[in-house]
């Protein structure tokens, strides 16, 4: 064997390679086994600093070749303990270490108390290490997994040390692969795998730490990408994923906003988007209908909702509509207005930016249609605000006299009808700015100071000439002309705008009518929405005389509201003579009624169109216990008669004068007589308790109790070698009802018993996971596909070639129908190696914790 090379100094710290597990199992030790040998076969200079064989043989044959450093003995509490000789590692210095199971607590007495900390030394010494980790190992995961398994890690390593390696890698598998290779004990030894797969290792939990691992390692991957674009300086977003409310104006940007939302929720499990579009009353909008159609659409193929609200605060309508649905981000696209058109005021983005609050996040998205303009602001006459009315009557009052302060300081003398055509502006002006009574009181003072101060006599109210009498009426005339065109103009502008706002509710009601998606409480709350109301309620009568019920309502929970009475809101729409649309909150202008008409009659046809689904789910029942009659009288006529007739005749038997029957003879017809009798028993027990089931009648009385009480009381109608119990008196007490369980569980006994083969008994084993406790009955037998397994629970349903006479087929949905009466689940699972294993889940009344 060679000299190992000379020691290398130091110049660098080392770098780490980590392997992390989705679960135990999956390959990461040959995975980092694998990737030594090749480093070795390129030259590089590799040890084996630890390595945890667990026995298995293709570990054993990657390690051949690799040269391995001596472990280090311990001696604790008389047990000895082999770890990682980390100074002779140092003395070797090698390229490469190997250094398995990173989460590792070191034997009392180390230098290290963690493994993790060992590496560290390797790294900091210019070794290079190679390791691996399982994700349930992860410091601040540990809860996470504890909640899923059931089991607390003792065995951890701070995330950070992970998050610091130079490349992590995920070892994943399939959990229905990773059974299989549980089950071919290519993990664990023989005696542990049955154990192993009923707990550890169960199809969800593997699924679940595999998401966690998954997770992990995209965030992991985000903090490779942020650091790549602080190396290469790149400063322009590259966008990921998260979400909330989005601001929708109707403008081309809305598919931007829409898609970024998307991919903001995506970030989070479970996230939401909630378009919503604000139409101010006064008709300050540039939406496109088309392009509101189409962004719906967008966010229905996204898994969001839209909404369409009506609001003449739209900063303050966008904010109360967040509020209202719990949101934690709004995105909103930076503002089309040019930068000149910022002096008409800030804008919607900075209004919403400014009263979020700490508990909503405003993100302002930029877009490729940013600052190209929106076009210019024209007069809307009607509902202009109380701000926009006082700069009208300030400029039609104040601008025409510091017109005349100016002309008045001029040297230049423009002439009477150039002076005219200057206040003629002013008055104009103030038409846009305030409608037109301002308008008209800006007439009526230009017309006096252009008497006063520029019609000879100046400083005099009388009119030399006539002709500049005739500008001064003209000029009045012209105001007043042009004032009110500007009104009517902005009037109809208004009309158009709100009709606008009309027909895409409208729209948007009848969308939701074709597509029959809106139940009663949601199309009450987008009502509620779309008029800014507190609280809306459909009432209905009987008749004319009887009080009002509710249906039917939607905003905040206290007394009062929604309204119990059309008395109790300020807006009462009827539908007919027996149902009524109530509102509170403020008073509707009559406009408004036309499209809350609209609303109350489509509440109405929802509200029939859920009464006719519950009659014809009725229905459904009704036929369904139809059915269930016909099979019963299908069992009656064959199954029930085959004990009824092995009675009779062993009855007839014993009563016969014509043979003399022996001792033993007729001790086997009164057995015959007695299985029977219980074989009838137990199916009219089973006909009983389904048609019980069926009608709704069971009522469970839950209580604390123990399994090893209840369990082996179940066992006792089974033959006494045809079933194992292993149920532990440690187990947490479960809530059930004693009665219902015991019969839940001897169904699915007396259903496994019969189709495991002879010599194999079936195993009832119980264990805890957490906050449930599980009872699982493993069986041999042929076992059921996976697409047969839900129709196994149905009633009257038996599997495969079961033969007449074994029963009616109601024991496994009388066993499932107690156990969801109690609370619990009953599935039903493969059972590895061959047949099928059923598993009765039920709520513990104290966690149980792992080892």
């Amino acid at each position: 064997m060679s000299e190992p090379p000379h020691p290398r100094p130091a110049a660098r710290r080392g770098t780490l390679r980590i392997y992390l597990g989705a679960a135990p199992g999956v390959g990461k030790t040959y995975a980092m086994l694998g990737e030594a040998r090749r480093r070795s076969e390129r030259g590089t200079d590799v040890v084996v600093g630890y390595l945890q064989r667990h026995g298995r043989p293709r570990t054993e044959s990657l390690c051949e070749g690799l040269e391995e450093i001596p472990y280090r003995r311990y001696t604790h509490r008389g047990t000895v303990l082999d770890e990682m000789d980390t100074a002779a590692v140092l003395a070797r210095r090698p390229a490469v270490a190997v250094v398995d199971e990173l989460a590792h607590t070191n034997a009392p007495g180390s230098p290290h108390g963690k493994r993790w900390q060992d590496v560290e030394e390797l790294l900091a010494a210019g070794i290079d290490v190679i390791s691996t980790v399982n994700i349930q190992h992860l410091e601040s995961l540990g809860d996470v997994v504890e909640s899923i398994t059931g089991v607390r890690q003792r065995e951890t390593v701070p995330d950070a040390v992970v998050r610091r390696a130079d490349q992590v890698e995920l070892v994943d598998m399939s959990p229905q692969a990773l059974r299989r290779r549980m089950a071919h004990g290519n993990i664990y030894p023989p005696d542990r795998i049955d154990a192993a797969l009923s707990h550890y290792f169960r199809p969800g939990n593997l699924t679940a730490l595999r998401e966690l691992a998954l997770l992990w390692t995209a965030d992991r991957a985000d903090e490779y990408l942020q650091q790549y674009r602080e190396e290469h300086r790149i400063s322009s977003p590259w966008r990921a994923r998260e979400r909330i409310v989005v601001g929708l104006t109707g403008g081309p940007e809305g598919h931007t906003l829409i898609r970024r939302a998307a991919r903001m929720a995506a970030k989070g499990s479970g996230g939401e988007i909630l378009a919503v579009h604000v139409s101010r009353a006064d008709g300050l909008t540039g939406a496109s209908p088309k392009e509101l159609a189409a962004q719906r659409t967008l966010v229905e193929d996204l898994g969001g909702t839209y909404h369409h609200v009506l609001g003449d605060d739209v900063p303050q309508a966008l904010l109360e509509f967040a509020h209202g649905v719990d949101a934690t981000q709004i995105v909103l696209g930076s503002s089309r207005r040019r930068s000149w058109q910022y002096v008409l005021g800030p804008g919607v983005g900075a209004g919403v930016a400014r009263g979020s609050g700490p508990d909503l996040d405003a993100h302002i998205v930029t877009h490729e249609h940013a600052a190209q303009g929106r076009g210019l602001p024209v007069a809307r006459g009607a509902r202009l605000g109380r701000a926009r009315i006082a700069a009208g009557w300030a400029t039609g009052l104040l601008g025409p006299c510091l017109l005349a302060l100016v002309l008045a300081h001029l040297d230049t003398d423009l002439g009477l009808a150039n002076d005219v055509l200057l206040f003629l502006l002013v008055t104009v002006v103030s038409a846009l700015i305030g409608g037109l009574l301002p308008a008209l009181a800006s007439a009526l003072t230009a017309s006096l100071l252009l008497n006063y101060y520029f019609t000879p006599p100046v400083h005099d109210w009388t009119v030399s000439s006539a002709r500049n009498l005739v500008a001064i009426v003209v000029f009045v005339a012209i105001a007043v002309a042009v004032a009110s065109v500007v009104d009517l103009a902005a009037r109809r502008t208004h009309q158009a705008a709100r009709l606008r706002a009309e027909s895409e509710i409208l729209s948007v009601l009848a969308g939701s009518v074709l597509r029959g998606d809106d139940s009663l409480d949601a199309l009450l709350e987008r009502v509620r929405e779309t008029f800014a109301m507190d609280s809306v309620a459909l009432l209905e009568r009987e008749d004319g005389r009887a009080g009002w019920s509710r249906v039917g309502g939607a905003g905040p929970a206290g007394p009062g509201t929604p309204p119990a009475r059309p008395e109790d809101g300020e807006v009462d729409m009827p539908v007919g003579d027996r149902m009524t649309l109530v509102l509170s909150g403020r008073v509707l202008p009559a406009e408004d009624r036309r499209v809350l008409a609209a609303f109350a009659a489509q509440a109405a046809r929802v509200l029939d169109r859920q009464r006719l689904l519950d009659e014809a789910e009725r229905a459904r029942e009704l036929a369904e216990g139809n059915r269930i009659r016909t099979a019963l009288l299908a069992a009656v006529s064959h199954d029930l008669r085959t004990p009824l007739a092995a009675i009779k005749a062993a009855v007839s038997s014993l009563r016969s004068d014509d043979v003399e029957w022996s001792a033993e003879d007729e001790a086997d017809l009164l057995e015959a007589v007695e299985d029977g009798a219980d074989r009838l028993d137990q199916l009219v027990g089973n006909l009983l308790d389904m048609s019980r089931l069926q009608t709704g009648t069971v009522t469970p009385l839950i209580r604390r109790t123990s399994l090893d009480e209840v369990v082996p009381k179940a066992l006792a109608g089974v033959p006494p070698d045809s079933a194992v119990l292993d149920v532990a008196q440690s187990l947490p007490l479960v809530a059930v009802d004693p009665g219902l369980l015991e019969r839940a569980v001897a169904n699915v006994v007396e259903n496994a018993v019969k189709y495991s083969p002879a010599g194999s008994p079936v195993v009832v084993r119980a264990s805890a996971l957490g906050e449930r406790v599980e009872v699982r009955v493993v069986d041999r037998g042929p076992g059921v596909p996976d697409a047969e397994k839900g129709r196994i629970f149905a009633p009257f349903q038996r599997h495969g070639d079961a033969p007449r006479g074994t029963g009616v087929g109601l024991g496994l949905a009388v066993a499932r129908g107690f156990a969801e009466a109690m609370g619990g689940t009953l599935e039903a699972e493969d059972t590895p190696g061959g047949g099928m294993t059923m598993v009765l889940t039920l709520r513990a009344t104290e966690v149980a914790r792992g080892p």
